[in-house]
């Protein structure tokens, strides 16, 4: 009898326990991703998508995502960062540069004629805040930084061969030292996000872009412009821009230790390499597209392209004397930034 009433309590106790114990093994998290890239994007479809899936494959199906492409939680795109902070979204892709000199230190990516290749150059962007600017983005928990391919011009109806092409033109920027640039070249920049660009290209406020070329078939820009003037492979990339995708912090903290190891192991140095990577290999898609479409790919000559590196070359000199005034050691951020650039080009792309 004191047997059966023993066994009876156990398996009380099992039947009370195990139903919460298996609760939480298999507990599921969802979270919510938030970008301004098109659902029909290389960005979302070839990277972010994927991205989301090798972390749900990697938990077990214990982490879910829910994807918001294009905005589709509000807001505008810059005010993506502020909702990684503040819990609006779990997770976030953005540009820092859409938040012109919040982010100062790590703009030196974007310098004019200083990224070789965006792969080495997102080693060096991940290694670079890690040792210069940790507390940069000290409001969310970074799960990776990047670059894309090399930045191309984009023109409605000039061909831009010279610096002197530029001037007067109203060309699109998308931070604050391409902004810098194109100014230096005699242009007159429109900083815009990325999805205001069709509208604005349609109605003439701007008649050129710089951006890469993954991103032209998402806002047809293929569709809206003619002429599309490239820099030497050889050469230094136009400029490059920065990426950052981040997670809301206590969301973060609020997971089990098994599921931060999943989030930790898809992101840091190896994967913004590879997101580099997959936005600089895009870049063929984009091309291809032009192509496709008749419009003139021009390969800007050596000699010119020698007078924009000349014509821009203080846009990062006034950038480190901004720095310094920030209270920073704005030279040393900027040889930082280059040595890490080659240290990574040489360690292999």
């Amino acid at each position: 009898m004191i047997q059966r009433r023993t066994l009876l309590k156990t398996g009380t106790a099992l039947a009370l326990t195990a139903p919460a114990f298996l609760t939480h093994a298999q507990q599921v998290v969802t979270l919510k991703f938030h970008t301004f890239m098109a659902p029909t994007s290389n960005v979302w479809t070839l990277m972010l998508k994927p991205w989301m899936e090798k972390v749900e494959k990697d938990s077990g199906g214990r982490i879910k995502f829910e994807g918001y492409p294009a905005m589709q939680l509000g807001g505008t795109p810059p005010q993506l960062y502020d909702q990684a902070r503040d819990g609006v979204a779990d997770i976030i892709w953005t540009l820092p540069g859409y938040s012109a000199g919040r982010f100062p230190r790590g703009e030196v990516f974007e310098m004019p004629f200083m990224m070789t290749e965006a792969k080495a150059t997102s080693r060096a962007y991940w290694e670079y805040i890690q040792t210069n600017a940790p507390d940069e983005f000290k409001d969310t928990k970074v799960l990776a930084l990047h670059v894309h391919g090399r930045g191309v011009f984009h023109t409605a109806d000039k061909q831009i061969r010279s610096p002197a092409d530029l001037k007067g033109m109203k060309v699109r920027a998308p931070s604050r030292p391409v902004t810098s640039m194109l100014a230096s070249l005699g242009a007159t920049p429109v900083p815009l996000p990325l999805p205001a660009t069709p509208d604005a290209l349609s109605k003439g406020v701007i008649t050129g872009l710089a951006m890469p070329w993954d991103v032209v078939p998402s806002v047809k820009v293929h569709e809206l412009t003619k002429f599309h003037s490239e820099f030497p492979a050889a050469s230094p990339a136009l400029y490059t821009g920065t990426f950052v995708m981040a997670m809301n912090r206590a969301k973060y903290d609020s997971l089990p230790p098994e599921l931060k190891q999943v989030i930790d192991a898809n992101s840091g140095i190896e994967t913004s390499a590879l997101f580099g990577k997959i936005t600089q290999d895009s870049d063929a898609i984009g091309l291809k597209a032009a192509k496709d479409r008749g419009n003139t790919i021009i390969t800007i000559g050596a000699a010119e392209t020698q007078e924009f590196i000349k014509q821009s070359s203080h846009v990062e000199e006034a950038w480190a004397a901004d720095m310094t005034k920030r209270g920073y050691d704005g030279p040393k951020l900027l040889a930082s930034a280059k040595s890490l650039i080659a240290k990574h080009s040489k360690g292999g792309a």
